[in-house]
């Protein structure tokens, strides 16, 4: 993987950062996007001081220019584009479907399926153009498959990437991109602290984690981990599937 180029979009915090951090350590030249420009800077400048390559962009997926501007700017800057992480995404307000408000809908559904369909449409334009093979790695959830109470919004855009990546897979695999989708269980992020402040300690301790086979949460670096094997030569054979990384909690659900 040395020397090759890693664009991670929503890399400010959780999964996304300890990514970047990830594809750094093994000689990547990275590029981070989010909205957040603080929080990305702070990680450039810990990547670097790591004897690292990495460059900062702020980006929102959901608008098609600042993607299309996200890409330009990692070619501009390393000249290639290997790996993607679409890793940007929102829970969204949590509210009964009779409760939830179309602007509610449209913000979800605009950053976590729209905001990935935009990612892949540009990334692969670079990829194809620079004639290079390479790999994308979507950031589902275990709710791409499990609904849960008041989640319509969150669940059905997660719910979308399935289909959206076994489709991009059957285009793109021919010209030697590999797409896949990393569905993350339970896993420690600013996400994480805000449902279960929503949900209560108790319902999280006895309720939810009880249902790991792990017994546990999962970590960001476990997430890093698991799309650096997605996009590595060891997953060569690997596209249009979906890597279910959640302790065992979707078995007992």
């Amino acid at each position: 993987m040395e020397n090759k180029v890693a664009l991670i979009t929503g890399a400010s915090s959780g999964i996304g950062r300890s990514t970047a951090e990830a594809f750094a350590a093994k000689g990547v030249n990275v590029v981070v996007a989010a909205r957040r420009k603080e929080e990305l800077d702070s990680l450039v400048a810990s990547i670097e001081a790591k004897g690292g390559k990495a460059s900062a962009i702020a980006t929102d997926v959901s608008k098609s220019k600042d993607v299309e501007d996200m890409v330009a700017h990692t070619i501009k800057t390393f000249g290639r584009l290997d790996y993607a992480v679409n890793n940007a995404g929102i829970e969204g307000t949590i509210a009964p479907i009779t409760e939830l408000s179309e602007d509610d809908w449209d913000k979800v559904m605009n950053i976590n399926l729209k905001g990935i369909f935009l990612c892949m449409k540009y990334q692969a334009k670079a990829m194809v153009k620079n004639g290079n093979s390479g790999a994308i790695v979507n950031v589902g959830s275990v709710n791409s498959f499990l609904g849960f109470h008041s989640g319509a919004a969150y669940v059905t855009s997660k719910h979308g990437l399935v289909g959206l990546t076994s489709s991009v897979s059957a285009e793109l695999a021919p010209q030697g991109i590999r797409v896949n989708l990393l569905c993350p269980g339970i896993t420690i992020t600013p996400m994480h602290h805000r449902i279960r402040n929503l949900i209560g300690d108790e319902v999280y301790d006895q309720g939810i984690i009880p249902k790991v086979h792990l017994q546990r949460a999962g970590l960001p670096i476990e997430m890093a981990k698991s799309i650096l094997f997605l996009c590595s030569d060891e997953s060569s054979y690997i596209s249009g599937s979906t890597l279910t990384v959640d302790g065992g909690l979707t078995l007992t659900m």
